[in-house]
């Protein structure tokens, strides 16, 4: 008796690895682009960045971190000084407050060390898991997803993701990649983001990853 014919299948086709492969490809190295030397560093800078540029956030920092090298300088500095060198940043009073409030946290709850968990880093004044991540992937190499507005929009558009909230779209996002990928995606997503699939104005000309995109705003950038 004929044995039947096994039928080969292919293998389905995996949009979040070829948007990942595609990125990568136009990305080859994809760097968080604030301005830093050491986790303290990156820490303010990166409060500094909400609603701000990160362009900007480098122009100020250099003057900010010779005057505050370090969470223990930091809790010596009078407010009305330290809102003066972050103004151009926007919300300089708070984020003068937060800055401050993560320096003392640190020195007086953590040695003087900015802490490497999720936990830990969130219980600073100012601090949620956009900052977190951008803490744990870059500075301590710990897989991590930051969601900002970039991450947002372009998980939205290419249908990674069908919430608007940033906890949901970073679940989302995990479950579609390994966990060795988490940070370079995410920091490829948000580099994406930011230079070619614009808010307002998409670059589709010159998108990498256009042939697997679905968003049907893209017909309208042709």
């Amino acid at each position: 008796m004929k044995q039947a014919k096994r039928m080969r299948t292919q293998p389905a086709f995996d949009r979040p690895a070829q948007i990942a492969v595609s990125l990568r490809h136009a990305m080859p190295v994809a760097r968080v682009e604030l301005t830093h030397r050491s986790p303290w560093e990156l820490l303010v800078a990166t409060i500094l960045s909400a609603q701000c540029t990160d362009q900007r956030v480098n122009q100020v920092t250099p003057t900010l971190f010779e005057q505050y090298p370090t969470p223990q300088a930091m809790t010596k500095a009078m407010p009305t000084k330290l809102e003066a060198l972050i103004r151009s940043t926007g919300f300089y009073k708070s984020k003068a407050k937060n800055l401050i409030g993560c320096a003392q946290a640190i020195t007086a709850q953590f040695k003087g060390q900015v802490p490497d968990t999720m936990e830990k880093l969130t219980s600073l004044p100012g601090v949620g898991r956009k900052t977190a991540n951008v803490l744990l992937g870059v500075v301590f190499r710990k897989p991590s997803i930051v969601v900002d507005t970039h991450v947002r929009r372009v998980a939205t558009r290419l249908a990674l993701t069908h919430s608007r909230d940033p906890e949901q779209i970073e679940r989302d996002l995990q479950s579609m990649y390994p966990q060795a990928q988490w940070t370079d995606v995410s920091q490829r997503l948000l580099l994406h983001g930011r230079y070619v699939c614009l808010a307002r104005k998409p670059r589709c000309s010159v998108c990498p990853i256009y042939d697997v995109c679905e968003w049907e705003g893209k017909l309208q950038n042709d």
